[in-house]
């Protein structure tokens, strides 16, 4: 199958014009492995993407997570990060990985949302994904974590490369009022197991 068919056949496939390739996009609670050479690519504000990879079987994945945990009743959905990471792990350990050969890059938790200042989400989001691979000794290669910049990722799975791009600080912007939206909507829609119910 050509590129050009893959994309269209495929959700999430398209042609990034900044990396000059095929690639696929990641949306919040979203999580893929793959060991193909095109990349992942996620827009991140306060939100966190874990990029994981078992360089002896070439393959990775990144998770895109919202808020570090749910309370009870909220299932185990992929915008959480704790059920983000363990979908991520399994993923690879399904496709050969080796747990102890596991490595890890990071970015996000930007704090792009104004009115949160004890505690903010990217704050919390960032805090969570440090504890999380020191707790299960997954090596930390990179990270890019904090300050008030939304990012651009791209993780290449076969490789285990990285780039990330820092957007301007636009706490007024797009990537701000869609966070604001779905922070607002998670905290209206109830979960059924790993179903949102509309």
């Amino acid at each position: 199958m050509s590129v050009a068919e893959r994309l269209e056949s495929e959700a999430g496939t398209y042609f990034d014009s900044a990396l000059k390739t095929a690639a696929y996009k990641l949306l919040p609670a979203e999580y893929r492995v793959s060991n193909l050479p095109e990349p992942l690519v996620t827009l991140l504000g306060s939100c966190v993407a874990a990029c994981l990879y078992d360089p002896a079987l070439q393959t990775g994945g990144m998770n895109h997570f919202m808020l570090p945990a749910g309370g009870a009743g909220d299932g185990n959905s992929a915008r959480y990060g704790v059920h983000a990471m363990e979908l991520l792990v399994n993923g690879l350990l399904k496709r050969g990985a080796k747990r102890n050969r596991l490595q890890a890059k990071v970015f996000g938790g930007g704090n792009v949302l104004n009115g949160f200042y004890s505690d903010p989400i990217g704050t919390r989001n960032a805090r969570f994904i440090l504890e999380y691979l020191e707790a299960e000794r997954i090596p930390l290669l990179a990270q890019d974590l904090g300050d008030v910049h939304p990012r651009k990722v791209a993780f290449y799975p076969q490789t285990g490369r990285a780039l990330v791009r820092r957007l301007p600080s636009t706490r007024d912007g797009e990537i701000t009022s869609a966070e604001r939206d779905y922070y607002g909507r998670l905290a209206r829609r109830p979960l059924s197991g790993g179903v949102e119910l509309f």
